[in-house]
C-alpha cells in the first residue's frame, strides 16, 4: 500500500536529464553551474546577491557569521522551527532567547515582540538580531518587523527555508528589502530541491562578499582585494576561517531544472490546501490563518485541534500512521529540547508554542498528490473524527 509523506521531492525526467550531463561533464563541483543557479534565484526573488551552500543550516551559520556580532550578544528566535534556526546563533557564541508566536499564523507574534522589545530596553538588554522562521511558507509581517528593527537596532534574519514562491505585499519572499539576510532550503521535502543544499539572499555587498569567502575556507580569489602582491594566476589569499560549504553542480543543475516547475509546484500546493480547507472545515481543527498581502507556498499543510480535543494528538497521529499517512509535527519546541533547558528554559515559558506543539499536525500535501489520494486523506481524517470526538 502506498505511503503518504507529509511532504517529497518531485523529480522529472527532464530533472534526471539535467543531472545525467552534469555526471558526464567536466565539472562535477566548482563549475559553471553554482553560478547560474544563483543568479537565476536572484533574478526569482529580486534581490542583489545570492550565495547557494550546501545545505540550509549552513546558510543559516554563514549569515549569522557574516553580521558584525560579538559573542555574547543577545539574539532571539521562534521556539517552534527546526533546531538549526536557534543553533547558528548559539555556535557565533550569541546568547538566546525566544518569542511566543501568534495563535492565528503560527509565526513569532509580533505585538509580543513589542511589548518585550519595550521591557528589554529598560533593562538595557535588548536583542542585536533576530530570526524569524515563515512557518509552513507562510511569511511573517516584513514592514511591522522592518520598523521594530529600525527603532530597536536589531538586525533581521529570514529564516525562509519553506517559503520560495512566497509573497507579501506583492515582492517575492528572498528580496531582502525589509532584512539583512534571507535563507532558503533546498532539501527534498522543500518546494523545490537540489537533494541537499540551501542559499542566502542579500541586497548588501559587504555581506556577500563575507558570505562567499566564508563558504569557501575563508578565501578570496579577487586581486582587488588581496594583501600581498599577485604571485601568478594561481594565486588566493585566506582572510579568515572559513568552511568547505560549497554547493556543487550535481546539486545546482537539478536546481536550476526544478526551478522550471517553481510557479506550478506553488500553485499546486496551494489548491490542495484550498480543497483540504473546504473539505475539513466543519471538524474540530484550526488552519494556519493567511492575511491579505500575504501568500503562502503551503510547504506544510497543518491542521491544529481545538485545545479541547489535546487529548486525542497522540491517538490521532498513531491513526493517520497507521493509514500509510507519514504525518508529522512541525515543530518540537526548541526551548525544551534538553539542550536548551541548559540554559534555563523551562516548561510554560511560551505558552501558545507548546499548546500548538500539543495540537498541530502535518498532513500530506505535495504537487504530485492525486485528488483521488486526497480524497482519501480527508475521508481517514473524517472518521477519526466521527469516531472519537
Amino acid at each position: 500500500m502506498k505511503n503518504f509523506k507529509y511532504s517529497t521531492q518531485t523529480i522529472s525526467k527532464k530533472d534526471i536529464i539535467s543531472v545525467n550531463k552534469i555526471l558526464k561533464s567536466e565539472f562535477l563541483t566548482q563549475g559553471p553551474k553554482t553560478p547560474e543557479f544563483e543568479n537565476k534565484i536572484k533574478i526569482l526573488v529580486g534581490s542583489k546577491y545570492v550565495l547557494a551552500t550546501n545545505s540550509a543550516s549552513s546558510a543559516l551559520l554563514l549569515a549569522c557569521k557574516v553580521l558584525s556580532l560579538k559573542s555574547g550578544d543577545l539574539f532571539w528566535t521562534a521556539p517552534n522551527s527546526f533546531v538549526a534556526t536557534a543553533n547558528c546563533g548559539v555556535l557565533c557564541g550569541l546568547k538566546i532567547d525566544f518569542l511566543d508566536i501568534d495563535p492565528d499564523t503560527w509565526n513569532i507574534s509580533i505585538e509580543k515582540l513589542e511589548k518585550k522589545l519595550k521591557i528589554a530596553k529598560k533593562k538595557k538588554r535588548l536583542p542585536k538580531l533576530i530570526i524569524i522562521v515563515h512557518l509552513g511558507g507562510l511569511p511573517v509581517n516584513p514592514i511591522k518587523l522592518n520598523n521594530l528593527s529600525k527603532k530597536y537596532k536589531f538586525k533581521i534574519i529570514e529564516d525562509a527555508s519553506h517559503s520560495l514562491g512566497g509573497k507579501y505585499y506583492s515582492k517575492n519572499v528572498g528580496c531582502s528589502k525589509w532584512s539583512d539576510i534571507t535563507i532558503f532550503s533546498f532539501h527534498p521535502v522543500k518546494i523545490i530541491t537540489t537533494g541537499e543544499g540551501g542559499c542566502c539572499t542579500t541586497n548588501k555587498k559587504k555581506y556577500y562578499e563575507k558570505l562567499k569567502a566564508l563558504r569557501n575556507n575563508g578565501i578570496i580569489k579577487e586581486r582587488k582585494n588581496f594583501k600581498f602582491k599577485n604571485l601568478g594566476p594561481w594565486y588566493y589569499e585566506q582572510h579568515s576561517l572559513g568552511y568547505n560549504f560549497r554547493m556543487n553542480d550535481i546539486q545546482s543543475a537539478l536546481g536550476i531544472s526544478q526551478l522550471k516547475n517553481l510557479n506550478i509546484f506553488v500553485k499546486k500546493r496551494n489548491k490542495i490546501a484550498k480543497f483540504y480547507c473546504n473539505q475539513l472545515k466543519n471538524l474540530p481543527i484550526k488552519f494556519q490563518k493567511i492575511e491579505k498581502n500575504f501568500y503562502s507556498t503551503y510547504h506544510l499543510f497543518i491542521i491544529k485541534l481545538d485545545v479541547k480535543y489535546k487529548y486525542l494528538h497522540k491517538k490521532f497521529f498513531n491513526y493517520l500512521r497507521s493509514k500509510n499517512m507519514y504525518v508529522n509535527l512541525h515543530y518540537l519546541p526548541i526551548h525544551l529540547q534538553p539542550f536548551y533547558r541548559k540554559f534555563g528554559f523551562k516548561k510554560n515559558q511560551f505558552p501558545v508554542a507548546e499548546e500548538y506543539s500539543e495540537t498541530a499536525i502535518s498532513i500530506p500535501i505535495y504537487p504530485n498528490l492525486k485528488k483521488k489520494e486526497q480524497i482519501k486523506i480527508i475521508n481517514y481524517i473524517k472518521l477519526f473524527f466521527n469516531k472519537y470526538a
